[in-house]
This record gives structure tokens, C-alpha cells and sequence, in this order.
């Protein structure tokens, strides 16, 4: 009987799976990468369907990261939203190929050529409503047309409401700043925001305007100029006269003073020309005498050239001063005091007393 031989049955190879695996895995990846997008910092996505019943664009913007898609039903819009700067200009050197400058009229009809620059952004949230208005994803694009319009329509209402001086002179800066009002009105609603509104070089007028101008300007400054003159001489007119009365007050003040001091100078020479002139008289010996007399009449009096004197100590102490005194003693009228009138009246009535009462006393020596 003949043996039988059993023979193991071929196994597939493991170098077969292992090929197949990664075919498979290459295919998913493949798959996959064309799945996915990545939106950056400075940009937003937006998510369009392409098929289904909620075709369209979706209102909620996609933030930035990885995104992960159909590639098949959706499609992602990448919109970005730094700041972008477009210059309009007419000078081929700045990079424009054509005349983009932007002419404006002021209220006399003047035209006016300008170079603007305009720096803007998007709204992220308002990424998708700009999209599906305008189906465009440049800013650059978005810049030249509706921007640009919405420029040039700002600058010809606020234009319209101004002169040509206002425009070219000292008004540019309100000028612009209505400009860039009418702008954000117009565009903020659609999601575009004005970060800088400049001209970028001067405006340009007609030859016989600028003419013009500089002369009313030129006038303008003189009339500053003499109107600056005339507050000066004002000052120093003024100057002149404070420095004047100042000095005359200083002068007055030097001659009062003067007249007082060859005042008080006078009266005390006049005092001591009046003592000088008492001392020697028989009235001051007498005076002098009944100083040292002790109150004793004398017995007899042979009728000398010595007579007593009988003096009114009361009278004499209620006069004024030295002066008043020695006057109304000598018989001389005393000098005009502070008192006034009054005054002067008391001192007569005192030394008319004191002459009754010398008078007396000298009758009663003779007796």
C-alpha cells in the first residue's frame, strides 16, 4: 500500500499584507490632505456648500486653525483681514499704470486733483456678507471698485460744502476728517473699516487758483502784520504814559517832601529868632524873675525899673505848645495851629488875661 503525503496548503505572504496595508493607508491619506486647509492668523475662512439643500455661504466665518471639509460638497474661502493700504495716484513712478487720482469740485466749481491713500480692514464677522455681495476675495479688487467709488462720492458732497481757500488752506484737516465721516457711514455696514485717510501730495489747482490764493493769503498776513504793529505801538504807548506818570508822581512826592522839610526848617529858625529877640527884654527878666520868686510880696518897693508880675498859671497851662506860650507871653500873635480857628481864639483870651492880670499886680507894687 503506497503512504500518502500531505502537503501544507500556501499561506499569503506577509510581504503581500504589509504592501496592501500601506496602499491603503496612502489612499486614506490622500484622501484626507485634500480634506483639510488651514486658515492663518491674519485671515478668515469661509465656508461654502456646494450641493445639498443649504447651498450657499454660511453666515458664521470660519476661524483661523486647521479645517476639516468636504472637499466633494463644500468648499472653503480663505479672506483675509489686515490692514490694506491702495494709493490712487496719477504718477506712473508710485506704480499706477493709468491716471487713478481722484477730482473733486468746491462750491465755486473749482476742480481739485488729488492723490489719496486709504488704509482699511475687513470685519471677520462680516467676511461672508462682503463674499456673497461681491464674490470677490482680493481686497486689492474690492479697493479699485466699490471702495474707490465710495472714496471719490465722499469727497465730492463734502467738497461741494466748502471754498476753495477752506479746501487748499486751513480747513484740510476738517476737510478730511468730513471725508472719512461719509466714509464710514457707507462702508461700515458692509464690514469695511477706515483705519487712515491722507492725501499723498499737495492738491492740485489751477495755475490762475493757486495765483489767487497766495495773493489773498499774502494780504492775509499783511493785515496780521500791521494789526501786530498796532498792539505794539498800543504797548508802548501805554508804557510810555505809565513810565511818565510814575515819574511825576515821584516828583511831586520829592517836592512835597522838600517843602515840608523847608518848612519845618522855617518854623524853628523863627522859634529861635524869637527867643533870641526875647531874651534881652524887660518881660523876660521879669519871667525870669518870678521863676526864682517864692511867693512872698515884698515890704517895700521904692518904684524901681523891677516891677512884680502877676501871671495867670491857669491860662498858661492850658495854651498849646512852647511856641504858643512864649508868643502869647512877649505879646506877639502865635503861629496858625491844627485847632483852627477855635484854638487860635483860646490863646488870645488867655494872653489878653495875663496882661489884665501883670497890669494889676504892677499897680499894686507902686502902691
Amino acid at each position: 500500500m503506497a503512504a500518502v503525503t500531505f502537503r501544507p496548503q500556501p499561506r499569503p505572504s506577509l510581504l503581500k499584507r504589509a504592501g496592501a496595508l500601506l496602499a491603503l493607508l496612502f489612499v486614506v491619506a490622500l484622501v484626507g490632505s485634500s480634506c483639510v486647509t488651514r486658515v492663518g492668523a491674519a485671515q478668515v475662512g469661509i465656508r461654502v456648500k456646494l450641493a445639498g439643500s443649504e447651498r450657499g455661504v454660511e453666515s458664521i466665518p470660519v476661524v483661523t486653525g486647521w479645517v476639516f471639509y468636504n472637499r466633494i460638497s463644500e468648499q472653503i474661502i480663505v479672506f483675509p483681514t489686515s490692514i490694506h493700504t491702495t494709493v490712487w495716484t496719477r504718477d506712473a513712478a508710485d506704480g499706477s499704470p493709468a491716471d487713478e487720482s481722484i477730482t473733486f469740485a468746491s462750491v465755486e466749481g473749482v476742480n481739485v486733483n488729488a492723490d489719496v491713500a486709504l488704509s482699511f480692514h475687513i470685519e471677520p464677522s462680516k467676511a461672508p456678507h462682503i463674499y456673497m455681495r461681491f464674490r470677490k476675495r482680493s481686497l486689492e479688487e474690492l479697493a479699485d471698485g466699490y471702495v474707490r467709488n465710495a472714496v471719490r462720492d465722499a469727497f465730492n458732497i463734502a467738497a461741494s460744502k466748502r471754498t476753495i481757500d477752506k479746501i487748499y488752506g486751513g480747513e484740510k484737516a476738517l476737510f478730511l476728517d468730513e471725508v472719512k465721516t461719509l466714509l464710514n457711514d457707507k462702508l461700515v455696514p458692509d464690514g469695511f473699516i477706515i483705519d487712515q485717510l491722507t492725501f499723498g501730495a499737495a492738491l492740485r489747482l489751477p495755475d490762475n487758483v493757486v495765483a489767487a490764493i497766495n495773493r489773498a493769503m499774502e494780504a492775509t498776513q499783511l493785515a496780521i502784520q500791521a494789526e501786530n504793529r498796532v498792539r505794539q505801538v498800543r504797548a508802548e504807548a501805554a508804557q510810555a504814559i505809565t513810565k511818565a506818570e510814575g515819574e511825576a508822581t515821584a516828583t511831586r512826592a520829592k517836592a512835597r517832601g522838600e517843602a515840608d522839610s523847608r518848612l519845618i526848617k522855617a518854623k524853628a529858625e523863627a522859634r529861635a529868632n524869637l527867643l533870641v529877640r526875647a531874651s534881652a527884654s524887660p518881660k523876660v527878666l521879669q519871667y525870669r524873675a518870678l521863676e526864682r520868686w517864692n511867693g512872698k510880696l515884698p515890704v517895700m518897693n521904692g518904684g524901681g525899673a523891677f516891677p512884680m508880675l502877676t501871671l495867670d498859671a491857669a491860662a498858661l497851662g492850658a495854651m498849646g505848645d512852647d511856641d504858643e506860650k512864649l508868643a502869647a507871653l512877649f505879646g506877639q500873635p502865635p503861629e496858625p495851629s491844627a485847632t483852627g480857628g477855635e484854638g487860635a481864639a483860646k490863646n488870645d483870651d488867655a494872653q489878653k488875661d495875663a496882661e489884665k492880670q501883670a497890669g494889676g499886680a504892677e499897680g499894686a507894687g507902686k502902691k
